[in-house]
């Protein structure tokens, strides 16, 4: 089934004012990453989003979605108690349905027509079970990420069947556990910061919050190891990147993959090689 809802977390005490940084769009616009987000959900059939806030941030959001911000529900998370916790935080607005889960300093360039939040909603068009986007990683990145464990759906060279989700595994675990046939060498199935979730997560993870102890944690790879032995849940690698705007110099790759992929690209191609051209290598201003 095809979701028409969408949470985006953005609740992280440091990180939060990411999806309000403004870039310029593919088309020359500028907008902050919030609404770029929000243009590809609801281009891709989105009908409505929910946004987990920090507090106190209730005004800032809704300035940064721009046109988007009658469609849009800000829940606050009022103590940062997990990233699972945020995603429950959203609980009420998704009710018994299905949902789009997206991180809010991530932006997302597809290599098709279609955007990766569409490719995904394709995918879901033919399983009722979670689906979490997945991208080919290295070794080196592993402490990043959560990664599963997959086998290839026959036929479907795209689509993995998930076995184990494991959050940040060591390298010596990933090549223990998570080898997937077919990857290059030292190359895990790690996340892509984009899933498409069934109501028993929800379900799921508020049974565990009703668990949790005083100053305890809820995450969400737990859960989601749940639903890999409970369901099908199948792992779709995109045809895309991702772009975290919270690494260093993650905010410069987005734009720069932005501006490359619109119709100025001959102009920006042009400023990058003047400005390489009169840069030098080790240079510090007085």
């Amino acid at each position: 089934m095809i979701p028409s809802k969408a949470v985006v977390t953005a609740a992280s005490p440091t990180e939060y004012h990411l999806p309000l940084q403004t870039l310029v769009d593919s088309e020359g616009v500028a907008k902050t990453a919030l609404a770029i987000i929000l243009d590809d959900l609801f281009a891709s059939g989105i009908e409505s989003a929910a946004v987990i806030i920090h507090p106190g941030t209730r005004e800032a959001f809704l300035h940064a979605a721009g046109q988007h911000a009658e469609r849009l529900t800000l829940l606050e998370q009022g103590a940062p108690r997990g990233y699972g916790h945020a995603v429950w935080s959203a609980h009420e607005f998704t009710g018994d349905d299905s949902f789009v889960l997206l991180v809010g300093d991530h932006l997302y360039l597809s290599h098709e027509g279609a955007s990766c939040v569409r490719q995904m909603l394709e995918v879901a068009a033919t399983h009722d079970g979670c689906i979490s986007a997945v991208n080919p990683t290295h070794e080196s990145q592993l402490r990043y990420y959560g990664a599963v464990a997959a086998t290839r759906v026959p036929s479907s060279p795209s689509l993995f069947l998930v076995h184990d989700v494991v959050e940040k595994p060591t390298p010596t675990l990933a090549e223990q556990e998570l080898i997937v046939p077919g990857l290059r060498a030292g190359n895990y199935l790690c996340f892509f910061g984009m899933h498409c979730l069934t109501a028993g997560v929800m379900e799921h993870l508020g049974e565990e919050v009703s668990r949790l102890g005083e100053g305890e944690l809820l995450e969400l790879t737990p859960t989601l190891a749940f639903m890999a032995r409970s369901e099908k849940y199948l792992a779709a690698e995109l045809a895309g990147q991702r772009f975290n705007i919270g690494e260093r110099y993650g905010l410069l790759r987005a734009q720069l993959s932005l501006a490359l992929a619109g119709p100025h690209r001959d102009e920006v191609l042009t400023d990058i090689i003047e400005i390489t051209a009169h840069s030098r290598p080790g240079c510090q201003s007085s």
